[in-house]
């Protein structure tokens, strides 16, 4: 514990990450940072971290989605509560429990890669001699990584999302069109414009901290020092999660306090 918390209680590196964190966020919703080769970069980040584990992860999060979905129902109906079993599955899973899920895993499968990738760059001196060159790693790097990451995050979470709510239709209904109404009312309660606008913005930041976290520590690694990045790459990850956590708390505050 004490040894994260010397992670997490940086001043100076939290700095760092805010600092960095407004410029690419900037950089990002800047048409001229796409250039051609930026959009390839981000297209095999996207590819790297979504497309390539699509299937799997879809497999996984519906396997689960089939487990929670009949623990809730079987629960809820043994109390005298099936009437709102669906309700209280929605809100659950595909409101809370996907989109966490979701964020900690492109966090464990690329946030730590991109890490490690940009702390070795740093430690090589390619980011610093891209900067000599008089180019900028941020648009021609950082940003591409940044970008891929966060529609990968948006994208596996959409995506798991609307698998588990028809697997709920199918576990209720089976696949006829019979309970069409009843569901699309209960969907209605549930995603209201400002819970949808609150799942949507938890979303992106969650896929802005995967993203912007472990590339803002991955440059605190020293030139010509190489023990310097797994040191780097260890802080990115605590913070990492740190903010996540904190990001569901907050979430949860604002939806049921």
């Amino acid at each position: 514990m004490a040894f994260a918390g010397e992670f997490l209680f940086r001043v100076r590196s939290w700095r760092r990450i805010l600092r960095f964190a407004g410029f690419a966020t900037a950089a990002l919703i800047s048409p001229s940072t796409y250039q051609p080769a930026t959009r390839e970069l981000a297209v095999r980040q996207i590819y790297y971290t979504a497309c390539q584990v699509l299937l799997g992860y879809l497999l996984f999060t519906g396997l689960l989605s089939l487990v929670v979905i009949e623990i809730v129902f079987t629960a809820a109906g043994r109390y005298g509560l099936a009437q709102y079993s669906l309700e209280l599955m929605l809100r659950v899973l595909v409101l809370e429990v996907l989109p966490l899920l979701t964020a900690l895993f492109v966090a464990l499968r690329s946030g730590a890669a991109i890490g490690a990738e940009i702390a070795l760059m740093t430690v090589r001196g390619e980011i610093q001699d891209i900067e000599e060159a008089g180019q900028s790693p941020l648009h021609g790097e950082l940003v591409p990584r940044i970008a891929g990451a966060v529609l990968s995050v948006l994208s596996l979470t959409t995506l798991s999302c609307a698998l588990a709510t028809w697997l709920a239709y199918v576990a209720l209904y089976g696949f006829s069109t019979v309970g069409e109404d009843a569901f699309s009312l209960v969907i209605a309660n549930v995603f209201v414009p400002q819970i949808l606008l609150g799942l949507m913005l938890k979303c992106l930041l969650f896929g802005l901290c995967v993203a912007l976290i472990p590339v803002a520590t991955g440059l605190e690694a020293e030139r010509d020092d190489i023990r310097s990045a797994p040191a780097a790459v260890l802080g990115g990850l605590v913070k990492l999660f740190f903010v996540i956590g904190v990001i569901q708390i907050l979430s949860l505050v604002y939806k049921y306090i």
